[in-house]
C-alpha cells in the first residue's frame, strides 16, 4: 500500500503524543503527594526514570517487539524487525491507513510503555531500592508490557484472530488490558515479595502533599484525552466520541466517589475527589469509543463507587499496595474491560482497524453474552500472564541484588539515604529526616484515606 501523508492526523498525533508523555510527570505530582514528606523525590523519581529507560527501550527494541512480525504463537513480535527504528518506513507504520508517519506512531506507542512502568511504582512506596526499581523496570518492560501490546494491539494471542476468534474481537481501544490490569496485577505482586512498610496498618501514613495530588490528578486528567482520543490514530468523529466519553466518565466517576466516601466516612475529601477522577480515567480507558454516552456514565459511575470501596481492601487482606494501585488500576481496568461486555455499542463498528468483525454489541444493547465473554476471558489472560512473569522476575530479583531498603533507610528516610537530599530541608535533622514528622494534619478519617492510586 502506498502511503499518503495526512497532515492533519499527524498533527493531532503528534499534539497527543505530547499530552500522554506529560500524564508520566503528572503521574510523579500525584503519587509523590501521597507518600510521607520524607519519601516525596524517590517517589517522583521512579517516575521520572521511567520515562528515561522505558523511553530507550522502546526506540531500541519495543516498538519492534510490540508491532513486529509474531513469533511464539503470537506472544510478541520480531524485536529485530525495527531495531532502532531507523529503517522503518511510513508503510509500514501501525498508523499507515490514517496518514500518520512510522516515526510518528512509535513516538505515541512510546508515551504508553513509559507510564505503564511508572504506574506500578505506586505499590511499592518507601522501601523499595532504586536500584532494584530500575533493573524491575527494564526487564518488566521487555518481558510484560511489550508481549502484552503485541498480543493485544500488535495482532497477537489477543487480537481479533486470537484465542477469543470463535467468540468475538476483543475491545480495549486505550489499554485496559494492556496499560492498567498489566500494570495493576504487577504492582500487586511486587508489593507482595517486597512485604509490608513498617508500621503499616498501625502508624499513620498520610500524604504530606494535598495540593500536589490535585495537581497530578489535574494533568493526568488533562493528558489523557491524548491517550483516549488519539488512540483512535486520526482527528475524526471517534476521536471525538472518545474524548467526550472521558470527560464524562471521569466526571461521574469523581462524583461517585465522594459520594461513597460522605455515606461511609462522613467526609467527602480532596484526596477522594483526585483518586475519584483517576478511577473514572482508567475505567474509560477500554470503551472509550465503544460505548455511547450513557454507556460512559454507567462505567464511571461503577468504577467510582467499586474503586472507593476496593481500596480498603489491603487493611483486611493484609497487602500493602502503598497508593493504592491494585484497587484503582486493577479494579478501575478490571471494570472497564468486562462492562464494555454490557455497554458496547458500535454497531457495524467504531473502526475497521479495530474492529473488523461488525457489529459487537454488548448485552445491553441486543449482542447477547459473546462480547462480555470474550471480555472476561481477554482480562483473566492479562492477569495470569502478567502475574506469573512478575512473580518470575521480582523473585529473580530478590534472590540476587536484593529489593529493599535497609530497616535504617526506611525510618529514616529513602530520599536522604538513597538520593542524598530532601524535598523539605526543615524535616533534615542532624543528617536524617525525623521518623513521623508532623507534614500534614488531617482529620480523624478512615485509615484508608491516607494513599489512593
Amino acid at each position: 500500500m502506498e502511503f499518503t501523508l495526512d497532515s492533519g492526523n499527524t498533527a493531532w498525533i503528534l499534539t497527543a503524543s505530547a499530552l500522554v508523555l506529560l500524564m508520566t510527570p503528572g503521574l510523579a505530582f500525584f503519587y509523590g503527594g501521597m507518600v510521607r514528606g520524607k519519601s516525596v523525590l524517590n517517589m517522583m523519581m521512579m517516575s521520572f526514570s521511567a520515562m528515561g529507560l522505558v523511553g530507550l527501550i522502546w526506540l531500541l527494541y519495543g516498538y519492534s517487539g510490540a508491532f513486529g512480525q509474531s513469533m511464539l504463537g503470537g506472544l510478541v513480535g520480531n524485536p529485530f524487525e525495527y531495531f532502532g527504528v531507523n529503517s522503518i518506513t511510513d508503510e509500514q507504520s501501525l498508523m499507515a491507513a490514517a496518514g500518520v508517519p512510522a516515526l510518528v506512531a512509535v513516538a505515541f506507542q512510546a508515551t504508553f510503555a513509559i507510564i505503564t512502568v511508572a504506574l506500578i511504582s505506586g505499590a511499592v512506596a518507601d522501601r523499595l531500592k532504586f536500584s532494584a526499581w530500575l533493573t524491575f523496570a527494564g526487564i518488566w518492560a521487555t518481558l510484560v508490557y511489550i508481549p502484552m501490546a503485541h498480543m493485544v494491539w500488535g495482532g497477537g494471542l489477543l487480537g481479533p484472530d486470537g484465542i477469543t476468534s470463535g467468540l468475538s474481537t476483543p475491545i480495549d481501544f486505550a489499554g485496559g488490558t494492556v496499560v492498567h490490569i498489566n500494570a495493576g496485577v504487577a504492582g500487586l505482586v511486587l508489593a507482595l515479595v517486597l512485604g509490608v512498610r513498617k508500621g503499616f496498618g498501625k502508624e499513620p501514613m498520610r500524604p504530606h502533599n494535598l495540593p500536589f495530588v490535585m495537581l497530578g490528578a489535574g494533568l493526568l486528567w488533562f493528558g489523557w484525552f491524548g491517550f483516549n482520543a488519539g488512540s483512535e490514530f486520526a482527528a475524526d468523529g471517534t476521536a471525538g466520541r472518545a474524548w467526550i466519553n472521558t470527560l464524562v466518565a471521569t466526571c461521574v466517576a469523581m462524583l461517585a466517589w465522594l459520594a461513597t466516601e460522605k455515606i461511609r466516612d462522613g467526609h467527602a475529601t480532596s484526596l477522594g475527589a483526585a483518586s475519584g477522577v483517576v478511577a473514572g480515567l482508567v475505567a474509560i480507558t477500554p470503551a472509550a469509543a465503544a460505548v455511547d454516552t450513557y454507556g460512559a456514565i454507567a462505567i464511571g459511575a461503577i468504577a467510582g463507587v467499586l474503586c472507593a470501596i476496593a481500596i480498603g481492601l489491603k487493611y483486611k487482606l493484609g497487602y500493602d499496595d502503598s497508593l493504592d494501585v491494585v484497587g484503582v488500576h486493577l479494579v478501575g481496568g478490571l471494570t472497564g474491560t468486562v462492562l464494555i461486555g454490557l455497554f458496547a455499542n458500535v454497531g457495524e463498528g467504531v473502526n475497521g482497524t479495530w474492529y473488523p468483525d461488525g457489529a459487537m454489541n454488548g448485552l445491553f444493547y441486543g449482542g447477547g453474552f459473546t462480547q462480555l465473554a470474550t471480555q472476561v476471558v481477554v482480562a483473566l489472560f492479562a492477569i495470569v500472564f502478567s502475574g506469573i512473569l512478575t512473580l518470575v522476575i521480582a523473585l529473580a530479583l530478590k534472590a540476587t541484588m536484593g529489593l529493599r531498603v535497609t530497616a535504617d533507610d526506611e525510618v529514616g528516610g529513602i530520599d536522604l539515604a538513597i538520593h542524598g537530599e530532601t524535598a523539605y530541608e526543615h524535616l533534615a535533622s542532624t543528617g536524617r529526616i525525623a521518623p513521623r514528622e508532623p507534614a500534614y494534619s488531617a482529620p480523624a478519617v478512615r485509615p484508608t484515606s491516607e494513599v489512593k492510586a
